[in-house]
């Protein structure tokens, strides 16, 4: 099982490297996320909207286990959640495996990994 886990891991990675030019960072994958779940493009975000993004992919990826439910969108097209069940408690190594996970299910509905 963890091999299957860091070969598709892997395999995300080697896709959004050959994509961007650069092997990305969890806050770049989510930040690509959250860009994709806004589905408006701007050329600058600022740094609290930067953050906000990450906070969007985060919810939008913990919405696939049923953690949080998209309640909308604000006038400015932004997408809102709540929590619908507390995340369980985890150490770091635990949490970052839990959005690996999390992430190449997403990857995978998108793209067909």
């Amino acid at each position: 099982m963890q091999d299957e886990f860091a070969q598709q891991w892997k395999r995300l990675e080697d896709m959004l490297t050959e994509r961007f030019g650069k092997k990305p960072n969890m806050e770049a994958i989510l930040f690509l996320i959250g860009i994709q779940e806004l589905a408006h493009l701007k050329k600058k975000f600022t740094k609290e909207q930067k953050q906000d993004l990450m906070h969007v992919a985060t919810c939008t990826l913990l919405s696939q286990s049923g953690y949080y439910e998209r309640e909308g969108y604000d006038p400015d097209g932004w997408p809102h959640f709540k929590e619908a069940q507390p995340v369980p408690k985890m150490g770091m190594m635990e949490q970052e495996r839990f959005l690996q996970e999390h992430i190449i299910a997403y990857f995978d509905d998108l793209e067909g990994l």
